[in-house]
């Protein structure tokens, strides 16, 4: 069997954590390949909602196998709250997550390192959310970091208070900066969280992995943050600090290139962004302000509001070819429904000159090229076959299939597992 990815093309926020459930009911494995818990993957069935972190999307499908992959940096405090939440709705968590040895741990005082780094980037902010996931991806490629599988040998607490120890002497060195944290407190709450972590299945989970390929289960591979986040591709340095493209699939699982199968590239029918960094169809008018009202553009884990613009193609398509995707999947169509005119940036013009690549200078003065659609009137969250959409919308999916070269083969109507159209 193949590993099929799931993928957000855009800034993050695209409505991964819906279509992941969605397509869980086909997969009996689920495995979350990096990022941490500032991932916010909001699923809606019935009149149950629920915002996932770290657990992967695939926990409320029962019989599921869940795999928190080795790419992952793992905060045991907020996992564990994660967990809890979600075992009062009745659902076995234990049951169903594994954890890979080889995933990363996020210690406590590598959320003042975060702080203590954004606080001294002054105007230059990157826009973190203060969870410690880049110190925390900075230890893992300097051959500091914690993992896992550590909490299973007898020195565990040792290297627990060298990597603290080191930290320490680094905040030193940052002089003093403002951050509501009280260290003993959340150290004595992470020791007993650890506890809590040593009571699922600690794997190794790129043998796993490959073990429930062989044995002909299907795997569903699911990232966290967008293509445009990436620590290589995205708009560096107003980026994530992990590999958010289809390779990281790759090395956040331990799994060869060649067993991947479909990839599955999410996006809205209009573009987001949380934080700093550039966003060449940024609306800051009334039309961008309805955007963010209709579509609750507020971060499902930070609740800072989203910034919002129009549908971007070069950016869309730069992420469809570094990632490989073969089919797409566009989200929060609904929340275009009213507008007289839409908007696509169909190319840009970078200092005067038309291009459609997405450059490479991010502080590069960059002016989207515009194409107008004619908006629609209908309901589409009502919308419930494909013959019942709006003409409007069926040119509007159109031009983007064709400027991007795919089809979109799913549609999502609305926040509800029922309000999803699957097209031939």
């Amino acid at each position: 069997m193949t590993l099929d990815v799931v993928l957000g093309l855009q800034w993050g926020d695209e409505g991964k954590g819906k279509i992941v459930d969605v397509l869980a009911a086909k997969y009996p494995v689920v495995a979350r390949f990096q990022g941490g818990p500032n991932a916010g993957h909001s699923i809606q069935f019935g009149n149950t909602s629920f915002v996932l972190h770290s657990v992967p999307s695939g926990v409320f499908r029962k019989d599921a196998i869940n795999i928190i992959g080795n790419g992952v940096v793992l905060d045991p405090t907020i996992f564990r709250q994660e967990c809890a939440a979600i075992e009062a709705l009745g659902v076995p968590v234990r049951e169903r997550v594994r954890i890979a040895k080889r995933a990363h741990l996020i210690i406590p005082t590598h959320k003042l390192l975060d702080a203590a780094d954004e606080a001294s980037l002054g105007k230059g902010k990157i826009g973190s959310t203060l969870k410690g996931i880049g110190p925390a991806y900075s230890d893992k490629t300097g051959r500091n970091g914690l993992r896992v599988g550590d909490l299973l040998g007898a020195d565990f607490k040792d290297k627990y208070n060298t990597l603290k120890q080191k930290h320490m002497a680094r905040l030193q060195r940052y002089g003093a900066f403002e951050y509501p944290f009280d260290l003993a407190e959340a150290e004595a709450r992470w020791m007993e969280d650890v506890e809590y972590l040593r009571e699922f299945p600690l794997i190794d989970a790129e043998y796993e992995t490959n073990a429930l390929l062989d044995d002909g289960k299907a795997i569903l591979a699911e990232g966290a943050q967008g293509s445009m986040l990436d620590v290589d591709f995205g708009s560096y340095p107003f980026v994530t600090s992990s590999s958010t493209a289809c390779a990281g699939a790759c090395t956040g699982l331990g799994v060869a290139p060649s067993r991947i199968g479909k990839v599955y590239g999410v996006f809205k029918a209009y573009c987001t962004r949380v934080g700093s960094g550039p966003f060449p169809t940024e609306l800051n008018d009334a039309t961008g302000e309805e955007l963010r009202q209709k579509g609750h553009e507020f971060g499902a884990t930070t609740g800072r509001p989203r910034r919002t613009g129009w549908l971007d193609i070069p950016a869309l398509k730069f992420a469809i070819m570094i990632s490989g995707v073969t089919e797409l999947i566009m989200m929060k169509a609904d929340v275009l429904d009213g507008f007289d005119t839409i908007k696509v940036a169909c190319g840009y013009q970078v200092d005067g000159v038309r291009t459609d690549r997405v450059p490479y200078d991010v502080f590069a003065k960059v002016e989207p090229v515009y194409k107008e659609f004619k908006g629609w009137k209908g309901d589409l969250g009502a919308c419930r076959s494909e013959a019942e959409l709006p003409e409007e919308f069926k040119a509007y999916i159109a031009y983007i299939e064709q400027a991007v070269g795919l089809p979109i083969r799913i549609l999502s109507l609305g926040p509800d597992r029922a309000q999803t159209l699957i097209r031939p």
